[in-house]
């Protein structure tokens, strides 16, 4: 649905909360319209969320608030991110890249570009070790789905010859303050040529080319622990930046999950050692799955 011109999402069966579709690039100068149009579209929603802009670390509005976090880089130049920003181990990384022939380069969003992504999604059914949500998925979906915001977004390639062996997308906010790195792949059969790494030196040259001050690389942290995602965000110099967000109840219904903590996931609310257990069961399940689908 769209309500004050910006896209909304809304999630949930029994609490169903509403967003800006891609929050973390997207944000509101006037929450007070947005939720007045909220309340008389006729959608059923329970909560509204919304973040502040990096620009704006302290909170400004009398909503409910909770404290999100981020992974931000500031940008000034791509040579001081290679020599201030960055340790020595992913600057390693980079030199192995250019010696194995990876080239990165802005791209074209283009029938190519969404048949090399198509290739990247379909190489593995699993990645980190759980189930990969974009397997399988045809060319037409992937469009659509790569496909949004494409007036303030550019493309990146990784390639090794004529091959596409990752990509990432850079959408920036109506400021140009603030990028996010999104959509950031690679494959797996050609992670000994440290794509990744690649990718990331060409977001912060092109935020650096456009005058973006921050590059986010979506959240430092999910859940209660930082995990592989976080230390490799650390090293390539990302740091974890608090951002006031907002939990504004719609109904009653939403009143009494915001005060019970149920707008956060299952997940959250599980402690620590036993959520580690259950990591490392899902991981197992899906490995014997996915090894029985492709003996068979």
């Amino acid at each position: 649905m769209k309500v004050c011109g910006k896209d909304i999402r809304v999630r949930g069966r029994l609490i169903r909360i509403a967003q800006l579709e891609g929050d973390k690039y997207e944000f509101l100068d006037d929450p007070e319209a947005m939720l007045e149009e909220l309340r008389g579209s006729g959608a059923r929603i329970d909560l509204f969320t919304f973040m502040q802009r990096l620009s704006e670390p302290s909170p400004i509005y009398a909503y409910p608030m909770e404290w999100d976090n981020l992974a931000v880089l500031p940008v000034s130049t791509f040579d001081y991110w290679l020599t201030q920003q960055i340790r020595f181990a992913p600057r390693g990384r980079l030199h192995q890249a250019e010696k194995k022939g990876v080239k990165v380069r802005e791209v074209h969003f283009d029938d190519a570009l969404v048949k090399g992504v198509c290739e990247i999604y379909n190489e593995c059914p699993m990645r980190q070790g759980k189930r990969f949500p974009h397997y399988g998925m045809g060319l037409e979906r992937a469009r659509e789905y790569a496909g949004t915001f494409l007036d303030k977004s550019v493309f990146m390639g990784a390639f090794v010859g004529d091959k596409l062996i990752g990509f990432a997308k850079l959408t920036w906010d109506d400021t140009r303050t603030q990028a996010n790195l999104m959509h950031i792949l690679a494959m797996i059969e050609h992670r000994d040529k440290n794509p990744t790494n690649a990718l990331i030196a060409q977001a912060v040259r092109s935020c650096a080319e456009r005058g973006i001050r921050y590059l986010v690389y979506q959240n430092f942290t999910y859940g209660k622990r930082p995990d592989t995602l976080t230390k490799f965000k650390e090293v390539n110099g990302f740091r974890q930046v608090n951002v006031p967000r907002y939990y504004v109840p719609m109904t009653r219904l939403g009143e009494v999950a915001l005060r019970l903590g149920l707008h956060h996931k299952l997940a959250e609310h599980i402690p620590e050692p036993l959520t580690a257990k259950l990591r490392e069961l899902r991981t197992n399940w899906y490995s014997r799955r996915y090894s029985q689908a492709t003996e068979a």
